[in-house]
């Protein structure tokens, strides 16, 4: 507690101290006297500080108490002259210890500011632009005094020089948001310093009167200056701030003030008719185009290493560090072009038993272990979903013994949790020119090995006889749409921490009169398949659209803002879709910014008249949501190419964000992408408490899952489940 409050002891006896010495007779040795105590006593309290806490960087701080220490033997020096040989020269061997302690100084503010973000161009411009303005009206005056002999012109010229050299260092301090309080003392100290210099550099050229009235400035500069060092905040250096930080509008509002410094003065009076004034703002300029045409580029540059460490982290999986799903396909193509490529598809089993009973931790180390197994078992190996892997195999002739030795180190038990643990899986094997294809025809061979016990299968015609299946399901398809057996549901929305329902998802839920509750992942894809999603949809659309009207008329300002509908990609390919849409807006008597339409990234990969359709609702006024962002084809590319109001964030990036891992870095990536494209970003998937908080603290304020609600046919009363915000600000916080 003593060493937390000595810097506020420290100042305050400062502060005193330079009251003090303005009570004490002008000119008399005492005073003086007083004045090199309070100095020398300064750089002894920045040693102090040093020696009691310890920092990271202790070669700054002794740059502090060296550039301090000049300060005071240039006074000491000064008193010498006055006191002992009764002159008052200048300039002076005094002189030249004050002009020293400048670069100390500034050699100890480069240390703090080297590492912190690539910001010196910003404090380039700033500098620049100030410096114009010294020059002009303090540093172009003193060199054009005739009066004065060259000596005493550089030397009066040197020292506002040296104080628009701190002033580009001071600006890269107050620029830079991401500071502690002891760089902020710092940030104060400077000031001072350069206030007291610029007061008397202009005083003295313009009335010649004494020093005295600026010996505050330079005496509170030394009190500050120890300050920062006795801080117990000077033990750790500043974080480098974050790209966040570098776009605010108050930084905006200097960088922009600074570049047109140099123009602006041309328009002052006496200055434009100066040609070495001229000369100088000209030089100026360009500099100061250049230092904005640095920083533009370097923004651009972080930019495409920000997009291409995301695409660089979406593109393994962050659990096995295996190729995700998007690069195998890759590979795929690539393979595809030189013959129809083999594919393994693995699928493990007992893996969610395992999770359960044992606890995920236990379920991680196996599916770790066992994807280092299909990693060395020979070919691209990738992780597909949860417990479900893909290898791409060299050859025809290898097909087979690949799968055999899949089956066969797949079989071995795996040590993990203290257990020994059998896995079993199933291993399919299938060949296919299309990339999807052969996947999805290794999948159908490993569920069949799965059911018959084989240790693989190789995908022949009959196993797709399940397509009649789907011709099945397809006509009761029809006959439940003309039935009404069809019910939508809504689920919630809910900006935090407030908790209200901002908005609602339709989805559609078949009740079946012999099978009961037929789940969506079951009848779409045959909707799908035989084009019923396209007057399923429409239904749907109509129907979200006439309930949220009905809640707008209803619920008054409690209603939900909007209501998101799913659309698929046949809807989409459509000519007539964005006038389907239209109709049951005005059908419903709802405006169009109340809708929003939720597309997939592979509904939209292709591009053609998909695209051309969200073109054409964005005009009408309708949001377009990209659902289930980050796990299509290329969700950073689909950003330039599709008009998009809302990122959802899918719930695989969601499942572990409250632990340590890429998941978190990938939704902080995301969050980040949204807010730099102006987006507003929702989290699907939330189930539980931790990963609504994990998520608040990250940025995201709009969230959606089981944990808020679950779908129904009429909004809930409340949301009282919520992230805490007193618990959230224990968890880092986005950059």
């Amino acid at each position: 507690m003593r060493r937390a409050n000595l810097w506020g002891w420290w100042v305050a006896a400062g502060a005193a101290a330079t009251a003090g010495y303005h009570l004490l007779p002008a000119g008399g040795e005492g005073r003086d006297l007083a004045y090199n105590v309070i100095g020398l006593v300064s750089v002894l309290a920045i040693l102090a500080g040093v020696r009691l806490h310890r920092p990271e960087r202790p070669a700054m701080w002794y740059w502090f108490a060296a550039g301090q220490a000049a300060s005071v033997a240039g006074d000491l020096v000064w008193n010498y002259y006055v006191y002992v040989l009764h002159e008052e020269p200048y300039p002076s061997v005094a002189d030249v210890f004050y002009l020293a302690a400048y670069p100390l100084l500034v050699a100890g503010l480069w240390l703090l500011v080297r590492g912190r973000g690539g910001g010196l161009t910003e404090a380039g411009i700033v500098g620049v632009g100030l410096g114009l303005v010294f020059w002009v009206f303090v540093l172009h005056p003193i060199a054009a005094d005739t009066a004065v002999t060259g000596l005493e012109q550089a030397v009066s010229t040197a020292y506002p020089a040296a104080d628009a050299l701190l002033l580009g260092f001071l600006a890269r301090l107050f620029l830079a948001r991401a500071g502690t309080a002891s760089t902020r003392l710092l940030a104060v100290a400077a000031v001072l310093l350069l206030i007291a210099d610029v007061g008397y550099s202009v005083v003295s050229l313009y009335s010649g009167s004494d020093d005295d009235q600026f010996a505050a400035g330079w005496l509170l500069s030394y009190v500050v200056w120890a300050a920062a060092a006795l801080h117990p905040s000077m033990r750790v250096p500043p974080e480098p701030e974050s790209a966040a930080s570098r776009g605010g509008r108050v930084q905006a509002a200097v960088l922009g003030a600074s570049a047109l410094l140099g123009p602006v003065l041309l328009f002052v009076p006496g200055v434009g008719g100066n040609a070495v004034d001229r000369a100088a703002i000209g030089a100026g300029s360009v500099i100061l185009f250049l230092l904005v045409l640095a920083r533009v580029y370097g923004l651009a540059r972080r930019v495409r290493g920000q997009a291409a460490e995301l695409e660089r982290i979406a593109m393994h999986d962050d659990l096995t560090g295996l190729p995700n799903r998007r690069q195998f396909e890759q590979a795929l193509v690539a393979a595809a072009a030189h013959g129809p490529p083999w594919v393994a598809f693995v699928g493990l089993n007992g893996l969610k038993n395992i999770n359960e009973e044992l606890g995920r931790p236990v379920g991680d180390r196996v599916l770790t272990v066992l994807a280092g197994r299909i990693a060395l078992a020979g070919g691209v190996a990738a992780r597909i979903g949860g417990d479900e892997f893909a290898v791409l195999l060299s050859s025809s002739a290898d097909a087979g013994p690949a799968a055999e030795r899949l089956a066969a180190t797949l079989a071995e038990p795996v040590a993990a949790g203290g257990h020994e643990l059998l896995v079993g899986a199933g291993v399919g094997l299938a060949e296919a020119a299309d990339p999807v294809e052969v996947l999805r025809r290794a999948e159908a061979a490993m569920h069949a090995a799965k059911e018959t016990g084989e240790p693989y299968r190789t995908w022949t015609a009959e196993l797709d006889e399940r397509a009649g299946e789907h011709a099945r399901v397809g006509a009761e398809l029809r006959a439940a749409l003309d039935a009404g057996q069809f019910q939508v549901v809504y689920q919630p929305i809910v900006a935090v921490p407030e908790g209200r329902i901002a908005a609602v998802e339709a989805l559609v839920r078949w009740h079946h009169p012999q099978r009961g509750l037929v789940s969506p992942a079951q009848f779409i894809p045959v909707a799908e398949h035989t084009g019923l999603i396209v007057e399923l949809g429409a239904w749907i659309l109509r129907t979200a659209c006439e309930r949220m009207a009905r809640w707008r008329a209803e619920l008054g300002a409690g209603a939900p803002d909007r209501v998101s509908v799913n659309v698929s990609a046949r809807q989409l390919a459509r000519p007539g879709f964005s006038r389907t849409v239209a109709d049951a807006l005005a059908l419903a008597g709802l405006p169009p910014e109340c809708l929003t339409v939720e597309v997939t990234e592979t509904a939209v990969f292709g591009g053609g008249q998909a695209v051309t359709t969200l073109h054409e609702l964005r005009a009408a006024g309708v949001r377009i949501a990209l659902d289930d962002f980050g796990t299509g084809h290329s969700s950073l590319g689909l950003l330039h190419t599709v008009p998009v109001d809302v990122l959802k964030v899918d719930k695989s990036f969601v499942d572990d964000v409250t632990e340590a891992g890429r998941h978190t870095v990938i939704a902080r990536a995301l969050i980040q992408v949204a807010d730099g494209l102006g987006l507003t970003a929702v989290a699907e998937g939330v189930e539980t408490a931790e990963q609504a908080e994990a998520l608040y603290a990250l940025g995201y304020r709009l969230l959606q899952g089981y944990y808020f609600g679950k779908p129904a046919a009429e909004l809930p009363a409340t949301i009282s489940r919520r992230p805490r915000p007193e618990k959230a600000t224990d968890l880092p916080v986005r950059a």
